[in-house]
């Protein structure tokens, strides 16, 4: 059951067989394989959603947009389609939609409560089985209509994945403007799709590195509004802002563990050393974790909370290494040409992502979790900072283009690389958990 703050809610599971359909005879369901190397899109039909304005053609649109940029789903163009769909709970025409080979077919409605409360319904349907795998319904207000249909999407890319969808979240991002020599720099939210921007501080400091908490809608970023680096604890909905602390010889910022109790980060202290540290959020205590005479930095936990992995150049220059998050048996796990920095550890727990230079080039890639089965998903003349979605399987990350930096996203495949729509320069991304 998903909540949407109190105002959208999943009222219930809409009957997954109807009487004219209790008879057909059983046939294999739709669904993708993700595990094969070579996944061809599904061709998915999706209608617009029956209703007395233009909100029906919008969520059914948000829909096809999600779906398409995944790469995993080939959403056939209205104008094939045969059948006109005007009664969304009535069993469809079958043979229409398998003439035009859809494989999935989408219908659903959207009406207005005498409340104003917006309701909205969709139904899912296997074409060739000629049967409906699922169907929900969701109440909003006005102002989150569009959670509605990126959560239409999830429940969809799940039923014909058997994975997570990534649709319903948010990414934290610097919106850099102005000249590139005096350029502006503030934090901003929006969701996954590039819609919704909003801006969380003025401008009139700089702000770096914003960070999601795994489990609530905080963040944690660096400010310089004092002229010292200082580390805040931002409440996104309230705007609630909480110093966690000074930190001048900070050389890279802080990252929540998996439960949201601690932050860990890289300090350089007196000794000149650039080592790692994990703060309790409570009593604001640091544990220092490495104690060696090199730069270790860009420190993430593992999803459960059990390791960490971070860069140090201790063998000439910078690898990546995991380690116990206690700071026990730091283990070099990278040995591939190049530099590495900035590894981020999957949801999943299964790969590590990374940001690697080599003879020129920036690149964007992933390993499993002991350095094997390294793989580069994107390359460019200057481009990093990965940031997983909360299902693993889609990293964003900035690139330079045209003066500065703008978003992309890319797969595990490395062949749907897709742009995010910014309307300034944007940099160093943060993908939020799903929404609750």
């Amino acid at each position: 059951m998903k909540k949407l703050l109190t105002t959208l809610i999943l009222i219930g599971t809409i009957a997954t067989a109807m009487s004219g359909l209790a008879t057909l005879p059983a046939k294999a369901l739709v669904q993708l394989d993700l595990t094969q190397p070579n996944i061809e899109p599904l061709p998915i039909a999706i209608t617009d959603f029956q209703s007395g304005d233009a909100l029906g053609a919008e969520i059914s649109g948000i829909v096809i947009d999600d779906l398409k940029r995944s790469g995993l789903f080939a959403p056939i163009d209205k104008s094939a389609f045969i059948e006109k769909i005007s009664n969304p709970d009535a069993t469809p025409r079958f043979e229409d939609w398998k003439v035009i080979n859809a494989q999935a077919l989408v219908t659903g409605s959207v009406g207005k409560e005498a409340d104003g409360r917006v309701r909205a319904q969709y139904r899912l349907w296997d074409a060739f089985a000629g049967q409906q795998l699922s169907g929900e319904q969701f109440f909003a207000n006005d102002a989150n209509t569009r959670r509605v249909g990126h959560i239409i999407a999830d429940a969809i890319y799940e039923r014909l994945t058997g994975e997570k969808g990534y649709f319903d979240t948010r990414v934290v991002f610097i919106d850099e403007s102005g000249a590139k020599n005096a350029r502006k720099k503030r934090l901003a939210i929006m969701d996954q799709d590039g819609a919704n921007v909003r801006y969380l501080s003025n401008g009139k400091s700089i702000v770096l590195t914003p960070r999601f908490s795994p489990n609530r809608q905080e963040i944690t970023y660096m400010s310089y509004e004092s002229g010292q680096p200082r580390v805040y604890l931002l409440q996104i909905e309230t705007g609630q802002r909480e110093l966690v602390g000074n930190f001048p010889g900070m050389t890279f910022a802080p990252r929540f563990s998996p439960d949201g109790q601690k932050v860990i980060m890289s300090l350089l202290r007196d000794d000149g050393n650039s080592n790692i540290f994990a703060m309790d959020l409570r009593s604001r205590s640091t544990t220092r974790l490495t104690n060696s005479t090199a730069i270790d930095t860009s420190p993430s936990y593992s999803p459960d909370g059990s390791k960490v992995v971070f860069t140090s150049d201790r063998g000439g220059r910078a690898q990546i290494y995991v380690m116990g998050a206690d700071g026990s048996g730091q283990t070099r796990i990278s040995f591939g040409d190049g530099v590495y920095s900035t590894p981020v550890w999957s949801p999943r727990g299964d790969l590590i992502a990374f940001t690697k230079q080599t003879g020129g080039e920036f690149q964007i890639g992933v390993m499993r979790t002991d350095g094997s089965g390294e793989r580069i998903l994107s390359t460019g003349f200057q481009q990093e900072g990965p940031t997983w979605a909360p299902n693993g399987r889609v990293l964003m990350f900035f690139r330079d283009s045209n003066g500065g930096p703008k978003l992309v996203s890319v797969d595990l495949t490395g062949r749907n690389e897709q742009s995010i729509p910014t309307a300034n320069f944007a940099s160093d991304p943060a993908w939020s958990p799903l929404l609750e």
